[in-house]
């Protein structure tokens, strides 16, 4: 019995000690995986939280020296960034990188067209899970002359009223329909002024070419907050518009010729399209 006894206190024993080597193998395996810097940097959004001169000294946000680095950047895993005011208002959008050291990054702010816009490398300081902080050379005949642009972690969502959507391509008219849903010629005079070839750059500005590729029109655009109006402002015209569709392939917006009269409508259909912006 005492032998029956002991074998028991054994096994028991035995049980218990390998329960707690496998928590320790367990705890042994635990390991914390190294991120590149291009994703640490895509890893979240980023807000302009400060800045500094090249003598350490603050510099208000506001400031005209690093007023246009200042906002809101997405620098997404695809390759691809926007970057928008603190008001939420698009700015810029293209494609990014990281070298592997983590010491340089390089944005090209690009067109609707994919042509580009300009390219800008900057030097980066630190570059954390909570800060990103980079150094700005605005005349690259003085470089003693800098100035570093500190952002921070934030859970600040991207705006998504469709500002990048607009952006992203030029569009041009495909269709229009009446109140009642029948098909309008682009050639009739009820439409045919809303006819052409759209380009609506990140950085607020906008050209309308007609399909025959002369400018139309040229001047600043902008998307409601809730993403529901259009607006286009001119140095003779202001036009805000209902927009009915804004995708990745489409965008139809409405028409009120007459305001006093608004049950007479149409509506404009673009369709995203590969057309290089007229020179």
């Amino acid at each position: 019995m005492n032998t029956l006894k002991k074998l028991c206190y054994l096994s028991a024993a035995v049980l218990l000690s390998a329960s707690f080597v496998s928590c320790s193998n367990d705890d042994n395996e635990i390991s914390i995986e190294q991120q590149t810097p291009s994703q640490v940097l895509s890893s979240t959004p980023w807000e302009t939280t400060g800045a500094k001169d090249k003598n350490g000294n603050n510099v208000a946000l506001t400031d005209g020296s690093v007023a246009g680095y200042v906002g809101f950047a997405y620098f997404k895993a695809n390759g691809n960034f926007s970057i928008y005011g603190l008001n939420d208002v698009l700015r810029s959008m293209g494609t990014w990188s990281v070298d592997a050291q983590g010491k340089t990054r390089t944005i090209s702010s690009l067109n609707p067209d994919g042509t580009t816009i300009f390219s800008r490398d900057v030097e980066i300081l630190v570059l954390n899970r909570n800060e990103f902080t980079y150094r700005i050379r605005p005349n690259s005949a003085d470089p003693s002359v800098y100035y570093d642009i500190i952002h921070t972690k934030t859970s600040h969502a991207e705006p998504g009223n469709g500002q990048l959507t607009l952006a992203s391509t030029p569009w041009e008219t495909t269709g229009a329909k009446d109140k009642d849903g029948n098909t309008v010629a682009l050639n009739d005079s009820n439409v045919s002024g809303y006819v052409g070839y759209s380009y609506f750059k990140a950085n607020g500005t906008f050209k309308i070419f007609g399909l025959n590729d002369v400018l139309r029109s040229e001047g600043t655009w902008s998307i409601s907050p809730d993403g529901k109006k259009r607006t286009l402002t001119t140095p003779t015209f202001t036009r805000v518009v209902d927009i009915l569709v804004l995708n990745e392939t489409t965008f139809t917006y409405r028409i009120t010729p007459n305001a006093a009269n608004p049950a007479v409508f149409y509506d404009i259909i673009h369709t995203k399209v590969n057309h290089k912006e007229p020179v």
